[in-house]
């Protein structure tokens, strides 16, 4: 991009950057979305989440003379970066429903007397009643559009009423606007730019992939037991546990608690003051697991979730790229444990049939590319960012279940490989996966009689597995290139490196059909995050930040992230000038609580020199 940002404007940002947040450098694509916002240029920047969004449009509005409107979807996302701002020393108000005629009086005294910022709005409370004439003497510089993939049908959670947001361009002439996202496809970029009417946008796109994350994901056999094992991984941390039914929370999260972890459930089923409460416990670090439907997780800023399991396959990559991206926002070690079933794909296909219309057939195909990204063997990191259109430079990304070695393989994959694409040949690549199975398999269904495919010399050859393992052989091979699905009805046809497979000249990944307990190897992330890190002094220093927080109403992360923890607990600073340099600890915070934190770091080292 053109370089819209001139060298000491650049060194300001970082000077703001330091002074507010503590951080010495800024992350990729950060200083060229700050570069847009500076230049007053409309912009459309696409990080994943844990990548910095919030900075990019935060730091800039310090350096503008008049406000900066955020537009954000979520309550609960709108109170978090406020109070995260306050304690950085900045000036951030919010208007919504769940404020005190109190607190609302105070964000609008600051907005009138123009000290305020950055202002959180809901787009419902923007485009209501008096919520465009509240702003209208306003010294508006920005326009900040927060999960604007709201706004496409072609995402995953669309909003009708984002695509009102539009106005702004005509309520607003000359105003920038700037839209950003943790997850859209070329498809959904192309669709935000048009929808919000964008001028000649600087569109800016991170790269998708979190390395921080260990992906797993594990065919459901025994739930409880697995999502209990992988809980057990992490004692003591935060995590969250989704489920795709209410009643799957309740009972599992029941199950969890009898078992001893400390959990509460949270679904739109549960009454508003007992939901919040739950999700404040979640956030204090009162409890430690939150088992939740989707409906818990888009608001939350929680930057030290250890791990997200998902007990259900969610319903799209979207939707899990977005919720497995809740855990390591603070770019530390993180666990993703995803469990699947055909079941699952079932449920949601009828949850779909019966509450879409517009956009189904989206939605169905979205729901068979997570189906086939949990039934694959390709190296889980290059499944996801693949599938939003970019790639992975390395052969190994070292933290997935694949690339570890965590999968048990087929000995004979080969030859199973041969017989598969061999019955799709002789089924003249005219069928789908579905119908291919169940020839393979032998089964009596009366189609397959009715075509004679009970004549083929392929039908039954793999009626000793049973039909669940062959159809995800199936997929398995798709996904690796040997077959591939065409047309409207997912026909299989078969590729060149299929044909290589027919020829004995290559040899696919499948898994065995009988999983066993998965080899243990350690992704190289954990250890190279813990690397110089005093563990008991990091454990003190979180035991002294819960008190904290309980003492003045902030979230534990919101006074330091387990980064600056690990920092300090890595390189123990004893007096003030070394506290600011930790990472995370900027001069507000610095004041607040390094009469507190020094002291321990002080005596932790006197007492454990020998």
């Amino acid at each position: 991009m053109q370089n819209l940002l001139d060298e000491p404007k650049l060194d300001a940002v970082k000077r703001i950057v330091k002074k507010h947040w503590g951080y010495d450098s800024l992350l990729p694509q950060q200083a060229e979305a700050m570069s847009a916002a500076l230049a007053k240029r409309d912009s459309l920047v696409v990080l994943p989440t844990g990548g910095g969004k919030s900075l990019c449009f935060q730091a800039p509005a310090l350096l503008c003379a008049g406000l900066t409107v955020v537009v954000s979807p979520l309550i609960s996302l709108m109170k978090d970066q406020v109070d995260a701002l306050i304690y950085s020393g900045v000036s951030a108000g919010r208007l919504d429903s769940s404020q005190s005629p109190d607190e609302r009086s105070e964000t609008l005294r600051l907005l009138n007397d123009g000290s305020l910022k950055l202002l959180y709005l809901a787009p419902e409370r923007l485009l209501g009643a008096g919520g465009l004439e509240l702003l209208k003497d306003a010294n508006i510089e920005a326009i900040i559009l927060d999960e604007a993939h709201c706004v496409s049908m072609w995402g995953h959670d669309f909003r009708p009423e984002y695509r009102r947001l539009s106005e702004l361009k005509s309520v607003f002439p000359g105003t920038p606007i700037h839209a950003f996202t943790a997850t859209a496809t070329e498809k959904v970029r192309d669709d935000i730019v048009e929808q919000l009417s964008l001028d000649d946008p600087e569109i800016l796109v991170g790269l998708f992939d979190r390395p921080n994350l260990l992906y797993k994901v594990e065919r459901k056999n025994k739930t409880l037991e697995q999502v209990t094992e992988a809980i057990k991984r992490h004692p003591g941390e935060s995590g969250i546990v989704y489920c795709i039914r209410r009643l799957d929370v309740e009972k599992l999260c029941d199950n969890l608690n009898q078992a001893g972890f400390k959990t509460a459930p949270y679904h739109a089923g549960i009454e508003p003051e007992q939901r919040k409460a739950n999700q404040e416990a979640f956030i204090n670090e009162d409890i430690d697991v939150i088992v939740a439907t989707v409906a818990f997780g888009m608001g939350i800023d929680k930057s030290n979730v250890r791990f997200v399991i998902h007990a259900g396959m969610p319903k799209s990559i979207e939707h899990y790229q977005q919720e497995s991206g809740r855990a390591g926002r603070d770019r530390l070690e993180a666990e993703c444990l995803l469990l699947y079933s055909g079941g699952d794909y079932g449920t949601w296909k009828r949850i779909l049939e019966n509450s879409e219309q517009d956009g189904l057939e989206i939605s169905l195909r979205k729901l068979n590319d997570i189906y086939d990204f949990c039934t694959g063997v390709t190296c889980r990191h290059r499944g996801l960012v693949n599938y939003f259109g970019q790639d992975l430079k390395a052969i190994s990304c070292d933290a997935c279940d694949i690339c570890l070695g965590q999968l048990d393989l087929a000995d004979d994959a080969l030859l199973i490989s041969q017989k598969i694409i061999s019955c799709v040949m002789r089924l003249d690549q005219r069928f789908g996966a579905a119908y291919t199975t169940q020839v393979l398999v032998g089964s009596q269904e009366k189609r397959i009689l009715e075509f004679r495919h009970d004549t083929l010399s392929t039908y039954g050859i793999l009626s000793e597995y049973p039909a669940r393992a062959v159809r995800d052989w199936v997929e398995q091979l798709v996904s690796q290139g040997y077959l591939q699905k065409t047309g409207e009805f997912n026909v299989l046809a078969i590729t060149e490196p299929g044909r290589d497979i027919l020829r004995g000249e290559d040899t696919p990944r499948l898994l065995k059909a009988v999983e066993k307990k998965a080899k243990t190897r350690t992704s190289k992330q954990v250890s190279e995050n813990w690397e110089g890190v005093d563990k008991d002094l990091f454990d003190e220093l979180r035991a002294l930040r819960k008190t904290i927080a309980g003492r003045t109403g902030a979230p534990p992360y919101v006074v330091f992230h387990d980064t600056s923890l690990r920092d300090m607990a890595r390189k123990k600073p004893l007096d003030r000038a070394a506290f600011l340099e930790m990472y995370g600890v900027g001069e507000s915070k610095a004041q607040k609580y390094a009469d507190e934190f020094l002291p321990l770091i002080r005596d932790h080292t006197s007492a454990n020199k020998n």
